[in-house]
Formats: C-alpha cells, structure tokens, sequence
C-alpha cells in the first residue's frame, strides 16, 4: 500500500508541480473544521453518479489545486489576517538576479530587525553523472534481465530492466529515464544525444555536500540480484559534476550552507539566484510601509487573474466551468468601483489592471491605510470564501447526474461525497 501512496504522491507532484507554503500545514482543529464543512455541505445533496470520464476527473483536481493555490497567495500576503493585507511587511532585496527575500518575522518587533548585506560566492550545485556515449541504433549487451542499486539518502534502492531481441542503446535509454524519473526517490534523468550517439544523464535534486559524505548518490551493481554490466556500460556512475555547498558571507562573515534555499534569524527567508560581482554585495531589509502595500496588492491583482485564466481554460470542454468563470468575474465587477479608485480598473475579459502610479500615489496620500485600502481587504475576502469553497467541493462543477434527492429532515450525514475527486488520483495506479 506504501508503494500505491508513493506512486499517487509522486504524479501529484510531477503532474501539477504544487508550491508548497507554510500556510499548507494545518492543526487538528483546522481539519475538524474541515471535516465538519463537508459533513455540513453533504447533509442535504442529492446523491450523483460517480464520475468516469477522465477529462472530468483531471478538471476536478485540477481545479481544487488551483483554489489551494489561490488561499496560498493570499495567506501568503497576509490576507488571513484582520489587515494583512496592508499592514503586513515585506523584504527587499537590492539586486534580485543574486538574491531574493521574503519576510518570515514577527510583524510585531519589525522595529528590532536590522537590514544586512549578503555576497553570494558559490551557489548549491547537484549531483550530475554522464554515462557513456554509445551508438543509439544498436546495443552491444546480451538479452537478460539487469539490475542496479542507487544508494541515497541513507536508502538502497534496487532497478530491473530487460535487454530484448531488436532493442537499441536509445531504446533501453529512454525506459531508465522513464523507470528513475518515475521513482520518486530524488533523482532525474534524460538523455543526451551528440550526433548519432546518445548517453543517460542522471543528476540528483538536492544539492550541496552530504554530511560525511563526498556524493550524493552512488550507482553500483556488484551486489546486485539479476545480471551485471550495465553500469559499466551505460557508464551510470561516471561522475560529471560534483555536488557542491553555497558559500556566502553576512555583514562580512563568511557561511556555508548546503541549499540555496535558507531563513536568517527566523525573520528573512533568502533564495540565492546567482553569484555577486566582487565587492558588490546585495542588501536585504524591509520595504516601507507604501510600497508594501502596493506591491502586495499588485501580486493579490496577480493571484487573482492566475486563477481566472486557468478556470478560463476549461470553459471549452467543462461547460459548468463557465459558472465558476462567471463567478469569479462577479467577484471582480462588485468591487470594480471601489477598486478603480485605488488604481486597480476591471478589463473586459474580467480581469484586473493595475495603474501602478495611481496605486502608489493613493498610498502616499493615504493618512490611513487600513481605510484607503478597506476594500482590498473586502475583495481579498471574497476570493479567500471563494477559494475555500471550489477547495472543499470543485465537483460542484463538474456535470454529474443525479442519482436521488435526499429526503429533507430524514437523512444522514455522508461526509466523503465531496471527495470523491480525492479517490480520482489512485486511478490507474492501484
């Protein structure tokens, strides 16, 4: 059952590549409430036909990650709270092509939180190996059934494939892709041609030195429990590119991490994207409060034409898709006065424009930003209800057939109706 869960997560994963956020992790009552929505909201449906049409059940999902993606962006933003949205602070940073930064402090002692200068020396790199170039028509290893052991992150894992009569070097080449690819255990692989010669690419997904360790995934198969040779001959573990930690200084200090990817003092988180020109460092600090609010708005403006454009997308195919469509539209049109007189216009097509001077002079001007800007705070509102709802429940819409109507006042709860889209991911893997 583990391996079924594996599978499943991983297509998740490769399928709809989430951004997972802190905001996605919940406490017990979090999921009670939840649990308690959908019993709420399943009380009085009717019951339907399951669905079976695959192009329905991929709009479902699709749509329930587009809602998650949706809350995530305006938690992020600081929309969970009373006025996130605009008093909420944000991070600067004085030459992004090097580093980016997000606040992750306490919004209470930003008074306490001292700007500094980072210089990136060397970025977190992979793990790469190249195997060898063969000719891509032809295989010179016998017909068997071979197998290898990849050892990473402390775990052995062992692979089998078969060499077949009329099978070429390509041929075996493209099945390890798909085969180490499908794994989910931290590797890609692809393969690389030159001319009429091809060779397996494997590199790791982590990056930096392991601790004790010198690489991050070794290939072998000495140990192996079917037929030897095809490390050799695809050449799987010839090293190209050693992994190798990030190297940065703070403020002067020099560090040393194993990602690109790390938080400094709890208060800033720091992505680096590049290497500094020597003597340049970048700085980080906190944004004022003006363009704070601005820039949080233009990214709530984003979230929001984001998610109208991939519900957009199915209106073709999904015709209850043109409900949610219109929905979101209305969202939209209900505020667009009060919008336009912060710089933020609805366009014809529903979504939303940002006249960026206009929306930075209101903010200047504004002896109060929570009153200015009260109706951000309603609009991000309505998306939040929205998103939570096509979340909890996108077969909402989807066209499904009822099967009976519930007898109102006599019935019972049935709690996992709504999710049954849930289940539509262990198609085809159990």
């Amino acid at each position: 059952m583990s391996a079924v869960r594996d599978t499943i997560l991983n297509n998740y994963l490769q399928t709809y590549q989430p951004s997972i956020t802190r905001y996605d992790s919940h406490k017990k009552s979090d999921l009670r409430n939840t649990y308690n929505s959908i019993v709420k909201l399943n009380k009085e449906s009717p019951w339907y036909l399951p669905v079976t049409n695959k192009d329905a059940q991929a709009f479902a999902v699709g749509l329930k990650e587009n809602a998650r993606e949706l809350r995530s962006d305006i938690a992020q933003l600081g929309g969970l709270e009373e006025n996130g949205l605009i008093s909420g602070k944000s991070a600067y940073s004085s030459d992004s092509s090097v580093v980016s930064a997000t606040f992750v402090g306490d919004e209470n002692s930003v008074d306490d939180i001292p700007s500094f200068e980072i210089e990136v020396k060397q970025l977190a790199t992979s793990q790469e190996n190249i195997g060898n170039y063969l000719p891509s028509s032809e295989v010179s290893l016998p017909e068997a059934t071979y197998s290898f052991d990849v050892s990473i992150n402390g775990m052995n894992y062992e692979f089998q494939f078969s060499i077949t009569e009329g099978e070429t070097n390509r041929d075996v080449q493209d099945r390890l892709v798909r085969l180490i690819n499908n794994s989910g255990i931290g590797l890609s692989a692809k393969v690389e041609e030159k001319g009429s010669e091809s060779a397996l690419m494997i590199s790791s997904e982590a990056t930096g030195i392991p601790h004790g360790k010198e690489s991050i995934f070794k290939i072998s198969d000495e140990r192996t429990s079917k037929e030897k040779g095809a490390v050799d001959y695809f050449g799987l573990r010839n090293v190209e590119t050693e992994p190798t930690n990030a190297i940065f200084s703070i403020n002067g200090e020099e560090r040393e991490t194993n990602s690109n990817h790390f938080t400094v003092g709890k208060t800033y988180e720091i992505m680096l994207n590049g290497v500094s020109e020597e003597g340049k460092p970048a700085t980080i600090g906190l944004k004022t409060d003006t363009e704070t609010v601005t820039d949080n708005l233009s990214k709530l403006v984003g979230s929001y034409n984001n998610f109208l454009k991939a519900v957009s997308t199915y209106t073709s195919s999904m015709a209850r898709s043109k409900q949610l469509t219109g929905e979101i539209k209305g969202i939209g049109s209900y505020y667009g006065n009060l919008l336009s007189n912060v710089g933020i216009d609805v366009d014809e097509d529903g979504t939303l424009s940002v006249d960026e001077e206009k929306l930075k002079e209101s903010a200047r001007e504004s002896g109060d930003l929570s009153s200015t800007f009260s109706a951000l705070k309603d609009f991000s509102n309505s998306l939040l209800r929205k998103s939570n709802q096509v979340a909890l429940d996108p077969m909402e819409y989807v066209q499904r057939t009822v099967v009976a109507y519930k007898n109102p006042g006599h019935n019972f709860a049935s709690p996992y109706t709504t999710s049954s889209y849930s289940g539509m991911m262990f198609n085809f893997f159990c």
